[in-house]
Formats: C-alpha cells, sequence, structure tokens
C-alpha cells in the first residue's frame, strides 16, 4: 500500500489549495467522517478521498482514495482534531427551476460561517425548500460553514447572487418576503401567519438587513424581547423565527 508523505506531492498541493476560495473554482474540501457518509448518501460526485493510513480500513469499497501520512492530513484537515478522512468533491451547479415555491431563507450579507452555517442547518432542520445567500456572505464552502452545515447542503439547495436578483426571483414567483427588523414598521413575529410560500431574511449581524430589503419586503417582523439584553445572535434569531414560521 503505497502512502504519501511528502507534502510536495502535486495531489496534496492540489487539495491543500482548496482551503482558499480564491482556489474553489470547480471543486471544494470536506472534512470528517460524517461530510463523506453524507456526501456517499447524497450521491454527489466524489473527486478524491484522502484517508489517513490508520483509518484506511473505512473506505474499503469506494474508489479515488489516496493514503496519507498521519503528518499530511494534519496539514490538509483544518479542525485541531482531524478525524483521519477529508475529500474533494465537485462544485454542484446550483440554477434556479423556472417556477420557485415553498418556503426559504434569506441571508443577506451574513459575514460569520458559524452563523452562516447553523442557519442553514436550521433551515433544513425546519423543513424549509432552499436557501438564498447574498453574494456579500460567508462562503458555504468555507471549512467553518462546511462544519456548521453538518451535510445540510446536500439536503436542500443554496443560491448565491447579489440581493437585487435575489428578490426579483422571488417576486416574480409571488412569494411573500419576510425581513427581520426593529423598527416603527415592524410587527411582533407571533402577530404574522406567512403566506403557503415566502421567504424570511436575515441581516447582517452588525447591520441588520439594509434600506433596500426594508423598502422592499412585504413585511417587517421582529422578535419582541421582555429581558435587558440588546438584540440576539442572528442564528438564534432565525432558529425562533423558521421554527414558528412552518
Amino acid at each position: 500500500m503505497e502512502i504519501i508523505r511528502s507534502k510536495a506531492n502535486h495531489l496534496v498541493k492540489q487539495v491543500k489549495k482548496l482551503q482558499q476560495k480564491k482556489y474553489r473554482t470547480s471543486s471544494y474540501l470536506i472534512e470528517g467522517w460524517h461530510l463523506l457518509e453524507e456526501a456517499l448518501a447524497a450521491k454527489v460526485p466524489i473527486e478524491h478521498i484522502l484517508v489517513s493510513e490508520e483509518h484506511v480500513h473505512r473506505v474499503s469499497g469506494l474508489s479515488n482514495v489516496t493514503v496519507v501520512s498521519s503528518d499530511i492530513m494534519q496539514d490538509l484537515a483544518d479542525s485541531r482534531t482531524p478525524q483521519g478522512v477529508v475529500a474533494q468533491l465537485f462544485l454542484p451547479n446550483q440554477t434556479l427551476p423556472d417556477v420557485l415555491t415553498g418556503k426559504f431563507l434569506v441571508l443577506e450579507d451574513v459575514q460569520d460561517p458559524g452563523n452562516v452555517g447553523t442557519m442553514i442547518r436550521t433551515a433544513d432542520a425546519a423543513g424549509f425548500d432552499g436557501v438564498f445567500l447574498s453574494d456579500k456572505s460567508a462562503d458555504i464552502y468555507n471549512m467553518k460553514v462546511l462544519r456548521s452545515m453538518q451535510g445540510s447542503h446536500f439536503h436542500l439547495p443554496v443560491y448565491r447572487m447579489p440581493m437585487t436578483a435575489i428578490f426579483s426571483a422571488l417576486k416574480s414567483n409571488q412569494i411573500q418576503i419576510l425581513a427581520t427588523t426593529l423598527s416603527s414598521q415592524s410587527v411582533d413575529y407571533k402577530e404574522v401567519t406567512p403566506n403557503p410560500s415566502f421567504a424570511l431574511v436575515m441581516g447582517n449581524e452588525g447591520q441588520g438587513i439594509s434600506t433596500f430589503v426594508a423598502d422592499e419586503a412585504d413585511q417587517l417582523v421582529h422578535i419582541t424581547m421582555p429581558g435587558q439584553a440588546e438584540s440576539l445572535n442572528v442564528a438564534i434569531a432565525a432558529g425562533i423565527l423558521l421554527f414558528s414560521f412552518i
């Protein structure tokens, strides 16, 4: 059994580059056994699987497997305690369907990878039909986002485009747009009964939703807080609203 032990190996260098967004033009990197199992269950195309030598028995029967040393795995993995496997997956071609219908989450310029991944995972858990990200939100193929999503991007489509394009698609399909903000025009979420097809917009961690979103939304909503905290973490707020609106 050949074991790659050199960081100068062509495949190792190629995979290592995928930790940087600028190199993720046609493929991306996942880490850990759960994400690999999710990818296999979803039957997504896998370009390469790299496994450390002590875990090679766990990938018997799989194709495109390369065995690497523990040192190489430590270098390729993003987590502090690597599980012993990373895989290079082809980027999906997410194109909007001709007709949009259902429940959608929209993230406007959400920057924190953990927040983005957690909200996509929560939308998946709540049975939403898709997620839209503005082009200024964190990249879902960032390793931290992938860990937070825990494979939810295999379960529902995630579209990335400018907010103007997102709103154009939603409005042309008569999808009600609810946007979260605290203002004189917003109402408590408990007073809102969404249409069968609707989109919930969550804004940037520091700035909230933009003026464009506030002006174009069909309804502004907020979470009334009886306590003294100034605000909620955006992912916590999204969790409350996503499950309240299903």
